[in-house]
């Protein structure tokens, strides 16, 4: 029993339950973002890319042979995906997470 005493005590000490959860959350906050961008942002810009379908939007370069062939499209998606990520943590912890005031000695 003191094995799970000490499994006990080593979960409370460095959180890992709440890291869990946090590290759950965000697996969520992420496949609903990537389905807003995928599902809403996308379909809004899909009238502006020549090719008519933003995932398969690419642009090729170099020797017909040999072409360069660029996914501009997925990463266009993936990129608008990440700065959605990002300001909505920041936002998150710019609520979450108040600096402590510093008092003068």
């Amino acid at each position: 029993m003191k094995i799970l005493k000490e499994f006990a005590d080593f979960l409370k000490e460095y959180k890992v339950i709440g890291l869990a959860v946090a590290f759950i959350m965000g697996v969520a906050a992420t496949a609903l973002i990537q389905s807003i961008v995928n599902n809403l942002i996308m379909p809004l810009i899909n009238p502006l890319v020549p090719a008519g379908g933003w995932q398969n939007a690419t642009i090729t370069f170099g020797p017909v042979a040999r072409p360069v062939i660029i996914g501009w499209g997925a990463l266009l998606g993936a990129i608008i995906n990440f700065v959605i990520i990002a300001f909505v943590i920041f936002i998150m912890v710019k609520i979450l997470v108040r600096p402590e005031k510093v008092t003068k000695i």
